[in-house]
């Protein structure tokens, strides 16, 4: 099959969708790989090191025109016109946008969005979004410490002693985690929260401490406990306290780091405008749920702004900062998922008692099929 890998067009979008590792493999497998001149180079991939894999160089319009189609983002109506009719796209093609994918389902296109895949075990190796949030949650606490004034860890020196920085991490997913990890790394004193308790084994095992609230209630303790191993949502009096608690750390830190970020949903409020002007003057805020509004009301997508003394950092696409990493994994996500419709012994096969494959079938024969 010819399998094209445009360049990614959309504003502030450097990652590559195919790497010279994962393109070594397809062409292992018989597919011709067409790539587009420079779709690697912001993520510190040249033409040079693709043609050493065995990839033909074309252009835009050649890469766009192929069998097979590998992106990153959803492809612009400008782009569009370049696909085949009955072609096939494989990419994060934002489900939670009706319009995008009628559009996409107008030229005709079979388009799997990889952001749908469901979240089992089966399907971590093609876990787009896992892989990409931990690249986020690493470079979130990167921007922090650049953007703070004062040292992450504690120094002992002649001139005198400084004091660690105090960060505080609000949901503890995969992007919370590895912002533990991270911070941990650079010498802070870590606090976290999240509104599953279960999770305080995981906080603590990465050196952090947990924001702990007690229950008071039955009904609290069998809601933290869980059923059959899945959370449940925590009472409303129990999470009223844990938010009291939570902005007693917040006036205390000096970097907090929010990570409740929900697809198609509007992001949380964890950080209101009141535990903002309690923050001492030079603290800092990253936000990784910017692109759907903000865990705090005065964050700004795509800015970092100065409120009240505070630093707010707003960045919306924090894995494309890291280009080359977030890259290489994405693109291993995107082979993974290619072994599922590119059997071996020849073209795409669209397996429907799958249910990774038609969990991410979002597009065919001229229609939106999810639902």
């Amino acid at each position: 099959m010819q399998i094209g890998v445009p360049a990614e067009t959309t504003a502030g979008e450097s990652r590559v969708a195919v790497t010279p590792e994962t393109a070594k493999k397809l062409k292992a497998q018989g597919h011709t790989v067409r790539v587009a001149s420079g779709a690697g180079l912001a993520a510190s991939v040249t033409d040079e090191a693709y043609r050493a894999a065995g990839c033909e160089i074309t252009d835009q319009s050649g890469a766009l025109g192929c069998e097979l189609v590998l992106k990153v983002r959803p492809p612009q109506e400008q782009e569009l016109v370049a696909f085949k009719p009955g072609s096939t796209l494989v990419g994060v093609l934002n489900v939670f946008d009706p319009a995008g994918l009628q559009r996409l389902a107008a030229t005709g296109i079979t388009g799997f969005a990889l952001e749908a895949a469901p979240r089992t075990t089966r399907a971590q190796s093609m876990d787009v979004l896992s892989s990409q949030a931990n690249i986020a949650g690493y470079k979130a606490v990167m921007i922090a410490a650049n953007t703070y004034q004062r040292f992450f860890p504690m120094l002992m020196t002649a001139a005198g002693t400084v004091k660690a920085a105090r960060v505080v991490i609000l949901g503890v997913g995969v992007a919370g985690l590895q912002a533990i990890a991270t911070a941990k790394r650079l010498g802070a004193v870590i606090e976290a929260s999240d509104v599953r308790p279960s999770v305080k084994e995981q906080v603590e095992s990465l050196g952090a401490k947990f924001i702990d609230v007690p229950y008071e209630t039955q009904e609290e303790k069998e809601a933290a406990e869980g059923v059959g191993g899945y959370a449940r949502p925590m009472p409303q009096s129990w999470l009223d306290r844990q938010k009291a608690e939570v902005a007693k750390r917040v006036a205390q830190a000096d970097v907090v780091i929010t990570t409740a970020l929900i697809p198609g949903r509007p992001a949380p409020v964890l950080v209101t405008e009141d535990m903002v002007k309690s923050m001492k003057p030079g603290s800092v805020i990253v936000d990784l749920a910017a692109p759907n509004g903000g865990n705090c009301p005065l964050t700004e997508a795509g800015k970092t702004v100065v409120k009240h003394g505070v630093t707010l950092v707003g960045e919306t696409n924090l894995a494309a900062m890291v280009a080359a990493d977030a890259s290489a994994l994405y693109a291993r996500n995107v082979l993974d998922f290619l072994k599922l419709i590119l059997p071996k012994d020849g073209g795409l096969k669209i397996d429907m008692e799958d249910d990774i494959v038609a969990a991410c079938l979002v597009t065919r024969d001229g229609q939106v099929t999810r639902k």
